[in-house]
């Protein structure tokens, strides 16, 4: 194989392990934890099926939370559909899972979608977890079969505008070990 195909599919590894530790399935609707919202005001909509919330919005279930400025909630018959966030920014948070660390995601618009199954980060776009870092102007995640795009935007005076990954080594410990051993390390 080619150095550049591993080198590709390596890097293309690492953007899907960072990927998959991001928000993996966002508002569980198959549940039994109600979704929680606090705010300073509400409207409801109810022939229209819109919950509007502003004004210091917290929205949980569990140990997810989302908050932001203003939350619009949509319902079908179904049950709750859409859920959109703007902030500056709105920020995402879910716990650890399976040993990974908790996701730690904000953007100024972040839409998630039940039919779709795609939770939606736009506009300054960021995810965190242990360390690692996922930047973009637009980044979807498609929670069921787990495939995140990501699209740069227009380079800012504050950035390039193109998509940013930073990736921790995978043990801290494992390169402590090398250094000692191979002799590089400063206190030899």
């Amino acid at each position: 194989m080619k150095p550049e195909t591993n080198r590709y599919r390596s890097l293309l590894a690492a953007l899907l392990t960072v990927a998959m530790a991001g928000p993996v399935a966002a508002f569980d609707l198959d549940s039994d934890i109600p979704i929680k919202v606090t705010a300073d005001n509400a409207r409801l909509d109810d022939g229209q099926g819109i919950a509007t919330y502003t004004g210091d919005v917290e929205l949980e279930q569990g140990n997810t939370r989302l908050n932001a400025e203003r939350v619009v909630l949509y319902r079908t018959e179904d049950g709750l559909s859409r859920i959109e966030a703007s902030g500056t920014p709105a920020r995402y948070r879910q716990p650890a899972r399976e040993g990974e660390g908790e996701t730690d995601a904000r953007a100024l618009n972040i839409t998630w979608s039940a039919t779709d199954s795609q939770l939606t980060f736009e506009r300054e776009a960021v995810i965190e977890q242990n360390g690692n870092l996922f930047r973009g102007d637009v980044i979807h995640y498609d929670t069921a079969g787990r495939v995140v795009t990501a699209e740069g935007g227009a380079e800012t005076g504050d950035g390039t505008g193109r998509v940013e990954m930073v990736i921790q080594p995978r043990s801290a410990d494992r390169r402590t070990d090398k250094q000692e051993t191979d002799g590089s390390s400063e206190s030899q």
